[in-house]
C-alpha cells in the first residue's frame, strides 16, 4: 500500500512581501489534494530588511561581508514561519514541512543559491520533520538549482487533464516555463526565461509608496517609450545567458528606464517584460517543435492585466492562453503547494530536478531533512 503524507509547504518569492503556505495530501508521485492555502504578509521590518540586504548583495564576497545581518534576518524569518505554522495547521496533523526560505542570492555560475531559513531551528520550534535547502543537491550535481516546480507542474497537468503538449508559464519575480509533451512519459522541459514581476516591482518600490502595480493600473496610465524599449531589448539580447536554465533578479535592472515618470516607466517595463517572455517561449517551442495549442499562466503576474494583454498580442490566435484559475486552481499557491510536494519526494528519495529542467547530470533528489 502506497503511503500518503500531509505536507505543509512554504514559499516566499522574490517580491519578499510575505509567505504563501499550503497544506496538501500527497503520495509524492501521482496524487495530491489541496487541504488549505493561506497567505501571510511579512511585517514591515522583515520586508524592509529583505529588500535592503538584497540591494547590497551582488557577489559571494558580499554574502560574507553582511554575514551577521543575514544571520539576524534569517532568525526573524524562521520565527515568522514558526508563528504562521501554528496558525495554519491548528488541529491538523502534519507529517512534514517543506521550507523554501527567502532567496537572497542566486548564482548558478558560482554554484551558490542562498535562501534564508534555519531548518534546524524551525524543527525545534515546531517539533516537526523539516525539509529545506532544496537547491543544493542539484547544484552539486551540475544543475543550476532552479526551476524546481516542473515536476509539480506535470502533476497538475495530469490531474486537470490538460491537452498535451502544454506550456505552463509561471510569472513570479522571474518567469519560468514548463513544457509537458505527453501524458505517459516523464517528458518535461523547463527553464527560467526572463523577468516576471521583478523589474516592475522594483520600479514601483523605488518611485512610489506602493509595493507593486496592482492589476497593471499604473502601466495602463503610462505611455511606452518606444526608443528606450527597443534599446533595452537589444541590450537584453546581447547580455542574456540564453543557454541558462535559471536566472536571478540580479541579472536584470531598471536603469534603462531612468528619467521616465512613474507611469511611463511602469508601462515601458511591462511591455519589455511581455516581449522577453513571449520571445523566449516562442524560441523554446521552435527549438523543441511541439505543437503547443495552450499556454496556462500561474503566479502573481497573471493578475497584471496589462502584462497579460501584451503577452497575448505576441502570439497567434491559434494558441490559447488561459489563466490556471479557469481550471479551479488558485494560481497564487502553485509554488507553496509544489514545495509541500517536493518535501515528500525528498523524504522518499525521489528526484525533484532533471537534466531538462535544471541542467543537472542525472535526475536528482534534494532537500536537507531534519528529523525531529
Amino acid at each position: 500500500m502506497i503511503k500518503e503524507y500531509t505536507s505543509l509547504g512554504f514559499m516566499s518569492g522574490t517580491s519578499g512581501d510575505g509567505v504563501d503556505a499550503s497544506i496538501i495530501y500527497t503520495d509524492g508521485n501521482t496524487k495530491y489534494e489541496v487541504i488549505k492555502d493561506q497567505y501571510f504578509e511579512y511585517d514591515s521590518d522583515i520586508y524592509q530588511k529583505i529588500h535592503s540586504i538584497k540591494a547590497k548583495i551582488h557577489s559571494v564576497k558580499e554574502l560574507s561581508k553582511f554575514k551577521k545581518e543575514l544571520i539576524d534576518l534569517e532568525k526573524n524569518i524562521t520565527l515568522f514561519h514558526a508563528k504562521i505554522t501554528k496558525e495554519i495547521i491548528k488541529d491538523k496533523k502534519i507529517d512534514v514541512v517543506g521550507f523554501h526560505g527567502q532567496t537572497i542570492y542566486h548564482s548558478p555560475q558560482e554554484k551558490i543559491s542562498k535562501q534564508l531559513g534555519n531548518g534546524k531551528l524551525l524543527s525545534q520550534l515546531l517539533k516537526k520533520k523539516i525539509v529545506y535547502n532544496f537547491r543544493q543537491n542539484d547544484l552539486k550535481n551540475g544543475g543550476e538549482g532552479a526551476p524546481l516546480t516542473p515536476i509539480f507542474h506535470r502533476l497538475i497537468a495530469l490531474k486537470l487533464k490538460f491537452n498535451f503538449p502544454v506550456c505552463i508559464l509561471n510569472i513570479g519575480g522571474i518567469s519560468n516555463i514548463t513544457v509537458i509533451e505527453n501524458y505517459d512519459k516523464l517528458n518535461i522541459t523547463s527553464r527560467d526565461i526572463g523577468p516576471g514581476n521583478c523589474l516592475i516591482d522594483s520600479w514601483v518600490r523605488n518611485n512610489s509608496t506602493k509595493k507593486f502595480d496592482k492589476n497593471g493600473d499604473l502601466a495602463n496610465k503610462g505611455m511606452v517609450n518606444e526608443i528606450i524599449l527597443e534599446q533595452a531589448q537589444e541590450l537584453f539580447s546581447s547580455n542574456t545567458r540564453s543557454n541558462s536554465f535559471s536566472l536571478d533578479v540580479n541579472d536584470f535592472d531598471v536603469s534603462f528606464a531612468r528619467g521616465l515618470s512613474l507611469e511611463d516607466g511602469v508601462a515601458t517595463l511591462t511591455n519589455f517584460t511581455a516581449k522577453i517572455i513571449s520571445s523566449a517561449i516562442q524560441q523554446l517551442l521552435k527549438d523543441k517543435n511541439p505543437k503547443i495549442i495552450e499556454i496556462i499562466i500561474c503566479g502573481g503576474g497573471r493578475k497584471n492585466k496589462i502584462l497579460i494583454e501584451n503577452i497575448k498580442k505576441n502570439f497567434d490566435k491559434n494558441i490559447n492562453i488561459k489563466n490556471i484559475d479557469d481550471y479551479g486552481v488558485d494560481g497564487d499557491f502553485i509554488e507553496s503547494q509544489a514545495f509541500a510536494f517536493l518535501a515528500v519526494r525528498s523524504i522518499l528519495k525521489l528526484p525533484i530536478s532533471f537534466p531538462n529542467t535544471t541542467g543537472c547530470k542525472n535526475p536528482t533528489t534534494g532537500g536537507e531533512i531534519i528529523n525531529f
